[in-house]
């Protein structure tokens, strides 16, 4: 909730003395891991490999658990930067480099102010019979439009978000693109839109509201709001 304290975030949002060096060797193997993970999750759907492979599959897949939970943090991965300013939200659901649930999308910022990404959404987002669910549009566009609001220097949490489906929306590969209408106060006016090879099918309108947690008594931010991953 908007009306959560600072306390309650400090938690979440951590300093690591870490170089840029150390970031990019943890981005390479951690990033590694997390493909081979989503790489998995598509092969569960597609894979119509016998019985017995999939016993053996499933015998390595447990060795490999019980490798990866010697040593867990027991929240989740939160906001963390460095001296640098190098900001990283590799938990986020949908750029973090840490989670295969994440496409994941790359976000691109241009001067004008308008934020995009290509991505190309496998199997395993199916909503509808060979079409992308109507709840990963949304959660797609969601993030595009709040990278739109942080690009645009008024960043902040989703108040509202409206959509269109003006068509259904193919799997495979997408464009997403948003950019700031207009700021008044605490919250931030965004529009932008899905398309697919055939042109554009959801439109969306966003209203980003900077939380009070988050603002200091002179109307900035008492917290580092998350960037890109």
């Amino acid at each position: 909730m908007v009306t959560e304290s600072v306390d309650s975030k400090q938690g979440l949002y951590v300093f690591e003395d870490l170089t840029d060096e150390e970031i990019a060797r943890e981005a390479e193997f951690y990033g590694d891991l997390t493909g081979s993970v989503r790489d998995l999750v598509e092969l569960a759907l597609s894979t119509e490999s016998d019985d017995d492979d999939i016993r053996q599959a499933r015998e390595h897949l447990e060795a490999a658990k019980a490798l990866l939970s010697k040593r867990t943090r027991p929240q989740p991965y939160g906001v963390r930067w460095n001296a640098a300013g190098n900001r990283r939200a590799w938990g986020n659901a949908v750029v973090g480099l840490r989670n295969a649930v994440a496409p994941p999308l790359r976000i691109q910022r241009e001067p004008d102010g308008r934020v995009w990404a290509d991505v190309e959404l496998g199997m395993q987002y199916e909503g509808p019979a060979g079409l992308t669910h109507g709840g990963i549009s949304a959660l797609l566009l969601d993030q595009v439009l709040g990278e739109a609001a942080e690009h645009g220097g008024a960043p902040g949490m989703t108040g509202t978000l409206t959509l269109r489906y003006r068509k259904p929306t193919p799997l495979g590969k997408l464009h997403l693109e948003a950019c700031v209408d207009r700021i008044e106060g605490v919250k931030t006016f965004v529009t932008g839109h899905l398309a697919g090879p055939d042109g554009v099918c959801v439109e969306a309108e966003g209203v980003f509201i900077l939380p009070r947690w988050a603002r200091a008594a002179d109307g900035s931010s008492a917290l580092p709001v998350p960037g890109p991953a």
